[in-house]
């Protein structure tokens, strides 16, 4: 009896051990969270430069590995989207350093072409992370897509490590592409990242988004939402106004979800000129 009083009473020990455990960690990833929202620039920031914007953001947990940044310059802004390996707690400590490294090469070289940014990105982040090329590196890095606009010329450039952006213009949808290749080792050899040029009318609109909506698993068959989906829901909503926009991606993907948990971070923004 004394012996099944003790084992019950070491549980009771261990569970209690273990919740107060997972309460400090938790306390202390809700407080990287602060200081992950903090280092991202502010809606409002964002909102002065461009009134008509949205960006809805959905870790899959607490800290995300999915960052937004942006830096104004004179008449231009620079913005950027990027979707870190992993996520949570290792995402998170990858984005930090992405946002690091632009904050660092921006200020070194401020009006350089986008594809310079992500060259010169991809080579802090392989010598930092030791990745030289061999089958044994670890392949930590991160797809990002950026985009400068000059205001008074109403042009943008754009240059993309894995994924796309979206451009609508006259109520029509093009995708550009990036190159198929990420922020950080691959392969023996690392090609210079590709350049576009856009001319922006006003009424344009532009999309940046990360892969975590058309992977999230669900609908009636427990599929991906997939890129055709998306983009086609894209195409049916980009005349209204960025607000309503959010709203009908976000109440889409909840739909879609229904009790599936969520997979990945999720990162979207608009941008309208």
């Amino acid at each position: 009896m004394l012996n099944q009083q003790s084992k019950l009473s070491d549980k009771s020990y261990l569970r209690e051990v273990i919740e107060r455990q997972k309460k400090e960690l938790t306390r202390s990833i809700r407080y990287a969270q602060n200081i992950q929202n903090a280092i991202f620039p502010s809606h409002e920031e964002i909102e002065r430069l461009f009134p008509e914007s949205f960006i809805l953001f959905l870790p899959r947990d607490i800290v995300s590995g999915d960052f937004y940044w942006m830096r104004k310059i004179s008449h231009h802004v620079i913005l950027a989207v990027g979707d870190c390996t992993g996520h949570g707690v290792p995402g998170a400590f990858m984005s930090l350093l992405g946002i690091t490294f632009l904050n660092e090469i921006t200020s070194y070289d401020p009006l350089l072409p986008p594809n310079r940014i992500l060259n010169m990105l991809r080579e802090r982040v392989m010598k930092t992370l030791n990745q030289t090329g061999k089958e044994s590196d670890q392949k930590d890095g991160m797809d990002l897509t950026m985009i400068t606009y000059d205001k008074k010329e109403n042009h943008l450039q754009f240059a993309g490590a894995n994924n796309p952006i979206f451009h609508v213009h006259q109520g029509e949808l093009n995708e550009i592409k990036g190159d198929r290749m990420p922020i950080g080792v691959y392969g023996e050899f690392e090609s210079s990242f590709t350049n576009h040029h856009i001319d922006i009318s006003q009424g344009d609109r532009i999309y940046l988004f990360t892969d975590g909506y058309v992977d999230q698993f669900g609908g009636p068959e427990f599929k991906k939402f997939k890129f055709n989906r998306f983009r086609k829901l894209v195409t049916d909503i980009q005349d209204k106004d960025f607000e309503k926009q959010k709203s009908i991606l976000h109440e889409t993907l909840k739909k879609w979800r229904g009790k599936f948990e969520q997979i990945d971070d999720i990162l979207i923004m608009g941008v309208g000129f």
